[in-house]
């Protein structure tokens, strides 16, 4: 945990599935929803304000889940200051947006009707969730849709100026017990484990393990220049049986652009398949290039930690190891306070 910081630090968090994100990012605004409470400019600027009218559009709610709601919205309008910063960690390319507010509270549905309540924005800088520490992505996880950030703010900040910040994953001990966002926090630390612990040959041995760990069975190209195929794939005992999966594998958290996803593609006969998977993400050229053909599979880190969770079961104790992880049941909220 860092210190503390003359700086101010919000949080703000773009809906449960990242669907306000082209707004934040395209239109350059943070914002929030409450469609129900309309344009709050002519409310006054008091909290018991906030929680009569919300109480007034939103009769339903708790008196404890009123005033926190209240207390988001009051503080995104009447608290956050132009100059302060603002930190959005999107779901949709899973990276740290840290941006810059700069403009006062203003309503407009026009852009998307969902997110009404609006605060300009100048987006700095992005980065990927792998560098930051553990305990500062469970801060900014917070299960409110508006928040300061306090306890890891100098992490943030020193991410902007270039610093290197974040421990590595087996060595950050502020994991809590108890989690709003247990799933992100799992998938965090799996990519941040592999990206730190399996670089370049490890790494695509760690795929063809897991390849076997999903029935196939698995050539891996020896350490070096493996002219742009790491693993062959195949059901059959002895690999002679088409069709051969060849697998160009990636340890980089950077995204994997078109010519190495058209260098595999050369090598992929008529009968074959060909796979590239990355602990990062791919562009838009490479997705569009393997869009229309069905030999082809891309997967990024995302659908990675899918495919390990889903037979982790089945890893052997090294990379249970590696990633010590346990099965466990957590409450479903049922009731949500916030947007």
């Amino acid at each position: 945990m860092t210190g503390k910081t003359e700086k101010t630090l919000w949080g703000i968090h773009g809906g449960k599935t990242g669907d306000a994100d082209n707004l934040f990012l395209k239109h350059n605004v943070i914002a929030l929803g409450w469609v129900e409470m309309g344009d709050m400019a002519a409310l006054s600027a008091d909290r018991e304000a906030f929680k009569a009218k919300l109480q007034q559009v939103r009769p339903e709610l708790k008196e404890r889940h009123n005033r926190i709601a209240a207390g988001q919205v009051f503080r995104f309008i009447h608290e956050a200051k132009n100059g302060d910063l603002v930190i959005y960690p999107s779901k949709r390319d899973r990276k740290i947006h840290i941006g810059e507010i700069t403009g006062a509270y203003l309503y407009d549905p026009k852009p998307e009707e969902s997110y009404p309540q609006h605060r300009t924005v100048r987006w700095i800088e992005s980065f990927l969730r792998t560098k930051f520490s553990q305990g500062a992505l469970y801060e900014i996880g917070s299960a409110m849709s508006f928040f300061q950030v306090k306890n890891y703010a100098d992490e943030f900040l020193a991410a902007l100026s270039g610093q290197e910040t974040a421990p590595l994953a087996k060595q950050d001990e502020s994991i809590p017990s108890v989690t709003e966002d247990i799933e992100q926090n799992t998938r965090d630390f799996i990519l941040k484990t592999l990206a730190q612990e399996l670089k370049g040959h490890a790494f695509a041995e760690f795929i063809a393990h897991l390849l076997g760990a999903m029935g196939y069975r698995t050539r891996l190209s020896l350490e070096g220049p493996d002219g742009g195929v790491d693993i062959i794939a195949h059901k059959d005992e002895l690999g002679f049986e088409p069709p051969f999966i060849k697998v160009q594998v990636k340890s980089t958290e950077s995204s994997i652009g078109d010519p190495i996803v058209s260098q595999l593609y050369g090598k992929v006969e008529r009968s074959d398949y060909g796979m590239v998977v990355t602990l990062g993400t791919f562009t838009n050229q490479a997705r569009n290039f393997a869009r229309n053909k069905s030999n082809l599979r891309l997967i990024d880190g995302e659908e990675l930690v899918g495919l390990i969770l889903q037979h982790y079961e089945k890893f052997d104790s090294k990379y249970k190891g590696l990633l010590p992880l346990k099965r466990v049941y957590v409450p479903e909220h049922l009731e949500e306070a916030e947007t």
